[in-house]
């Protein structure tokens, strides 16, 4: 059977913990199912389950039992997920694409109805709330306020959603992060479903349109990110066909020593892998250090596998994954479940089990881990603390040119004078999925707020502060540890439940700072507790931007400046007129233990009680009814996706690009972030004046990312975040580029405009790591409409990729060694890309023919980066969305 084994063979009936289950046998596959790893024992189990004959069929599952850790990988396999999530920003475009999708069914004479959601879909709004009121205790209120103000007419949609398709259950703002909701209430770890009258059991897996979906791997649940046109492939039942991964143990010793955080550790495993190169790969954690670690610092380590290039940084279940589960309000009969399932399944993890064969194996002595920052503007360049203060310099080197490093600009506010000057701290967030959700961290910036307002330490009314928790069980601990006070004096007073600073919603600067920094041209600096730190992103004045722990964050806002080692010089004066040091205020083991028995049970019980209650305001909003959404066209945040306008039954043939402008010629490590903004909307970009032209002011723009249901607004901020470098323009900043036949600089937007009246296509070159960063898919629904029909770059972040094909963008790559510089390409030549019109195949080598305006001709090749048969079906239909509306249509 071992050789040969199928659904039928190792479906089986077992009582587990007094529930009768059909599962589907690991342990009846025979010792090739025991050596792997628990990731790809989930992956297997997901095969068996499936298995018909057709679509999922035994070769797959014999591909996954004949894995061969050290091989390059080759055999594709399709997965589907138990569930789908969504966030407010990716999950606003989802919902109005289904919506679009049933006008599109009904136009072409098939049931709308048929368009829902297959696999249960759920959604945390979570992305909306900004920190535009702060350090005042009514700054909760007045930002859940603004938020409602500005987001009424997406709430509406979303609960218009809720109603018209089934299987779909949104969590109200003001409760939570969707990573951390998704942790601590969510996630069931194994899931029982009744099907045909039998009751079903199957590890939990999840696809999030979010990046940092990979949080939940450190409560062992299968689970990373997508793009939204992903995620709405796996709601209408159509698999994630992934290439089975090599998978890189990271065998895990020792523990961490005191004073240093889970933060430290990620931020030294981002590092660390990063170095090692693990895109594409599933990172696997082992090792006897796994049993001094919380779950939730595996959590926090999980979180970040976007930032060291993973797609999954996974920990198995074991005994810790259980206590979690207690200790989160889990129903105990449940746990019991999860565990019985698991042992039988050999899916769950014992100190004595026999390591599983890995790809590679990397080893971290946890207590090697020291106190660290990452920075300025890329969450794997970590630094240690102790040589903070040189770094920062060595970073001020870069953004000073005229050498000018002690430049200081007077500033006033709140009665208390004082002065910017390079380096100066000017926002401090607790913030963000990652820390926030990790009760050592959080308790710990509270004894270390205690502490410094006992030593008479406060912060400067010029650094903005904020606190923002992953949930309201975050609050209710804090709080009943006496250290939510100590926070708020400090100016960490609570501004909102969600994602703020970390996705550039860090609100603007008060104008005095504004005014400082623009009037110096400081570089001045934020910390943050978050996961991402790129150009641009945290606000659009601070030029740094470092990621730390909480209790880093409360100590940089002290001391109001990078240009300090906290080692060595004291944080600030006490009230006894003595210097006070880091050393002196930090958390001792005794004070955080003590603070973390305020963490229970029955406070996550009772703020899960009634999640999707809502408050007052949410219940009261009035909503559209009906299976099909009444498109308003006055409407400036939602509007009909064209992404099925003028569709035909039958795909078209592709043909070669002949023609082609270069709209961007780009360097590395291009993030989303460049591609398609989550920030503030500035009033002369050209999404700023799109709205003003319909009467928007400027106050009402709200950011990209609340108006990704308004394809007007977004492809009108594809490519222009105010740091990209467009090498067209060289010495430019921001999404400017050249009309080529004409010579015009203009912006990006209207350059693309004018090549679509000319009937030009287009292309964007590119350097390594294409489209690094969260699993936006405007980055590609913006490029598509921008009218790109190929991105050439020299490598790509898997989701990134995967949402280009997943549009109808052709992602192609240089041939190894190969660049735009090598090839002596500038960016102003007409392309030709040969090959395609003959029939794509996954991988298929491509001929480009770039001709200057003197007539000479550049030839090169480059691979086509559809990667799988379902990626060319995408490509040929015009994308994945008319892909699946075709295959419902029959």
């Amino acid at each position: 059977m071992a050789s040969h084994s199928h659904g039928s063979e190792t479906r089986q009936t077992l009582d587990l913990a007094g529930t009768r289950c059909t599962v589907f046998s690991l342990p009846a596959c025979g010792p090739r199912a025991a050596r792997l790893p628990y990731s790809l024992r989930i992956l297997l189990e997901n095969l068996l389950r499936r298995q018909d004959g057709r679509s999922v069929t035994r070769d797959h599952v014999e591909a996954v039992l004949d894995w061969k850790p050290g091989s390059t990988p080759e055999r594709e396999i399709p997965f589907m997920p138990a569930r789908v999530i969504l966030q407010d920003f990716t999950g606003v475009p989802v919902v109005a694409d289904l919506a679009a999708m049933r006008d599109a069914m009904a136009a072409m004479g098939g049931d709308p109805t048929k368009i829902n959601p297959l696999a249960p879909m759920d959604l945390v709004i979570d992305h909306s709330v900004q920190v535009d009121a702060y350090a005042s205790p009514d700054a909760f209120r007045r930002n859940v306020a603004l938020e409602y103000e500005r987001n009424r007419e997406r709430y509406a949609f979303l609960r218009w959603g809720q109603k018209a398709f089934r299987d779909f259950r949104v969590v109200p703002p003001g409760t939570g992060i969707v990573h951390q909701v998704n942790l601590e209430y969510l996630a069931p770890v194994v899931v029982r479903r009744t099907v045909g009258g039998e009751t079903l059991a199957m590890p939990d897996s999840v696809l999030g349109t979010d990046s940092h979906t990979t949080m939940i791997n450190g409560a062992g649940v299968l689970g990373w990110g997508v793009g939204g046109i992903e995620a709405e492939a796996a709601m209408l039942g159509q698999p994630t066909v992934m290439l089975i991964p090599q998978v890189v143990g990271v065998r895990l010793t020792g523990k961490l020593r005191p004073g240093a955080t889970a933060t430290d550790a990620v931020l030294t495993v981002t590092e660390m892998l990063r170095k090692k190169g693990v895109v594409g790969k599933f990172v696997e954690f082992c090792g006897p250090g796994l049993a001094g670690l919380p779950l939730a610092d595996r959590a926090t380590i999980a979180n970040m596998a976007p930032e060291y290039g993973a797609t999954m940084g996974f920990f198995p279940v074991d005994d810790e994954t259980l206590a979690y589960l207690r200790l989160s309000g889990r129903d105990e009969a449940h746990v019991r479940f999860v565990e019985a399932y698991l042992r039988a399944q050999g899916l769950f993890r014992t100190p004595d089990a026999p390591e599983p064969e890995f790809s590679d194996v990397l080893t971290l002595d946890l207590g090697d881990v020291e106190p660290s920052l990452a920075g300025p503007k890329r969450p794997q360049d970590r630094i240690a603390l102790s040589k903070a203060k040189q770094a920062w310099r060595a970073a001020l080197a870069e953004y000073t040119k005229d050498g000018d490093a002690g430049r200081r600009v007077p500033i006033e506010m709140g009665g208390e004078r004082g002065e910017l000057t390079h380096g100066s701290v000017v926002i401090a967030a607790i913030t963000s999925c990652t820390n926030t959700s990790n009760p050592s961290v959080m308790l710990g910036a509270g004894v270390l707020a205690r502490n410094a307002v006992r030593r008479g330490l406060r912060v400067k009314p010029w650094v903005k502060t904020s606190l923002a928790p992953g949930s309201k069980v975050v609050t209710r601990y804090l709080e009943g540890a006496g250290l939510l006070g100590d926070l708020a004096r400090l100016g960490f007073e609570l501004v909102g439940y969600g994602c703020t600073t970390c996705i550039g919603n860090s609100g603007p600067l008060p104008e005095p700072v504004a005014t400082a920094i623009e009037q110096g041209d400081l570089a001045v600096a934020a910390v943050l507790s978050g996961n991402r730190n790129f150009e641009g992103r945290v606000n659009p004045l601070t030029r740094a931007n470092y990621l730390a722990s909480p209790p880093l964050v409360v100590a940089y806002a002290l001391a109001g400046t990078m240009d300090i080692d906290l080692e060595r010089e004291p944080l600030g004066t006490g009230s006894d007129g003595k210097p006070v040091y880091l050393r002196d205020v930090w958390p001792s083991g005794e004070d955080l233990c003590k603070a973390m028995a305020s963490v229970t049970a029955e406070r996550f019980r009772e703020e899960y009680a009634h999640v999707f209650e809502g408050d007052a305001q949410w219940q009261s909003m009035p909503a559209p009814a009906g299976d099909r959404y009444e498109w308003n066209d006055a409407s400036t945040y939602i509007k009909r996706p064209p992404f099925f306008d003028a569709m035909s039954r039958e795909p078209g043939k592709p043909a070669d690009i002949v023609g082609a402008r270069v709209l961007a010629l780009l360097g590395d490590s291009i993030t989303t972030d460049h591609i398609s903004p989550a920030g503030s909307i500035k009033k002369d970009s050209p999404a700023g004046r799109y709205l003003i032209g319909l009467g928007v002011d400027p106050k009402d723009f709200n950011s990209y990312g609340a108006r990704r249901g308004n394809h007007e607004v977004m492809v009108r901020g594809t490519f222009a975040n105010i740091r990209l470098r467009n090498q067209l323009v060289p010495g430019v900043e921001g999404g400017v580029t050249v009309h080529v036949p004409s010579g015009e600089r203009m912006s990006i937007y209207d350059a693309a405009m004018l090549y679509q009246q000319e009937g030009t296509p287009l292309l964007v070159i590119a350097g390594k790591e294409y489209g690094t960063g969260s699993s936006r898919d405007w980055a590609a629904k913006g490029t598509l409409l921008l009218g790109v029909r190929a991105v050439i770059a020299e490598s790509y972040e898997r989701i990134h990729r995967s949402n280009l094909v997943g549009m109808g963008v052709l992602p192609l790559q240089f041939l190894p060694g190969e660049s735009a510089a090598s090839l002596g390409l500038t960016g102003t030549e007409q392309y030709a890309i040969e090959g395609i019109a003959d029939g794509l195949v996954p991988g298929k080598c491509l001929t480009v023919r770039a001709t200057a305006d003197g007539g000479r001709t550049t030839t090169f090749t480059v691979v086509a980066r559809a990667d799988t048969p379902d990626d060319v079906a995408y490509y040929r239909h015009g994308g994945l969305l008319p892909y699946v509306l075709r295959g419902l249509l029959g």
